[in-house]
């Protein structure tokens, strides 16, 4: 027995009040090598299993794009600072038609962060997706407008002032790496335009198909993955994750009924003191600025990405003559 596995069975311990923890699966590592997520069995406690997540803060060595930069590095420390003080200080005002795990522990130290986690598998949400369809899209859909309904103007305090993982002010690299021309020129405005959104919102920040979990029937859902979550227009967890679930062709073809499913079920969960006309209008028509925005991100990070394909193209397209026309013109 190792110290490290020492320690871990300690927080868990100390978390569930279990008699002591066994790691039974390793269920993945963690992007770019800084530690792994692992699934517990207890002995003696009032659940059966438990996730530990358990961060090195000293990884950061494996990008498998070569993005090993010291600002990357940074913002992925960061990511995981927030991604606690997530689940400590914001998750639990989650409702069930936003399911997240629940937080049972965090541990923080100089080169390690451990966050104790429901596990969801046990819960009811024990189905994975590498593709879905028009039915698990609307579920993914709806949980976002519950999440953005009941974060609505909250402040994302102790998380990132503006969320996703795409954020520009934290790529200056991929920005960098733009070729000259309309994209990278129309950056920080198409940056501004969705920050200055009269309705803002908590973002999941990294929502795609991947970090959400399904229950066997498809019908209920719970989102994981709290990294990049923070402040910002809820067209961004939108956009992104239809995005991840669809196609060009099915994304143009689609657009209309995925957007109508999420607004029905965001007016459905707004305060009554809230416009729902207001908001409605307002982040529909933000709906192409926001794919645009990581659209630019990807032509900087993998510029022969999948996802940059001719519905993406035409979105940005429509962006950019939008910013363009808007502009104050030269006397």
């Amino acid at each position: 027995m190792t110290d490290l596995e020492d320690s871990r069975r300690a927080l868990i311990c100390k978390a569930t009040r279990a008699q002591d923890a066994h790691c039974v699966e390793r269920l993945q590592q963690l992007w770019s090598g800084y530690g792994e997520l692992l699934r517990y069995r207890l002995e003696g406690a009032a659940i059966e299993t438990v996730i530990l997540k358990d961060v090195n803060l000293q990884g950061g060595s494996k990008h498998p794009r070569g993005w090993n930069t010291d600002v990357g590095h940074q913002r992925k420390l960061h990511s995981y600072e927030v991604e606690a003080a997530w689940y400590q200080h914001h998750a639990a005002h989650c409702t069930d038609h936003c399911r997240v795990p629940a937080c049972l522990g965090v541990e923080r130290s100089d080169d390690q962060v451990q966050i104790v986690l429901e596990d969801l598998d046990s819960a009811g949400f024990p189905m994975r997706r590498d593709h879905a369809g028009l039915a698990e899209a609307r579920t993914g859909l709806r949980w976002l407008a519950a999440f953005h309904a009941t974060f609505l103007g909250v402040e994302p305090k102790g998380l990132w002032p503006t969320g996703t993982y795409w954020h520009l002010a934290t790529r200056s690299d991929e920005w960098n790496r733009l070729p000259d021309g309309s994209m990278k020129n129309a950056a920080s405005a198409i940056d501004q335009k969705l920050n200055e959104a009269n309705y803002q919102t908590v973002v999941h920040g990294d929502a795609k198909l991947a970090n959400f979990c399904f229950s066997e029937d498809g019908k209920s859902v719970a989102a994981v993955d709290f990294q990049y979550v923070g402040g910002g227009c809820g067209m961004k967890d939108v956009a992104y994750f239809i995005g991840s679930v669809f196609e060009e062709s099915d994304c143009a073809r689609f657009e209309e009924e995925l957007l109508n499913e999420y607004f029905c079920a965001l007016r459905a969960h707004l305060p009554v003191t809230v416009e729902a006309d207001d908001i409605e209008s307002e982040w529909r028509s933000l709906y192409p600025a926001a794919w645009t925005d990581f659209h630019r991100f990807l032509l900087g990070w993998s510029p022969g990405h999948w996802k940059l394909h001719r519905y993406s193209e035409q979105l940005a397209q429509q962006t950019l003559e939008e910013i363009a026309n808007s502009a104050p013109k030269a006397e």
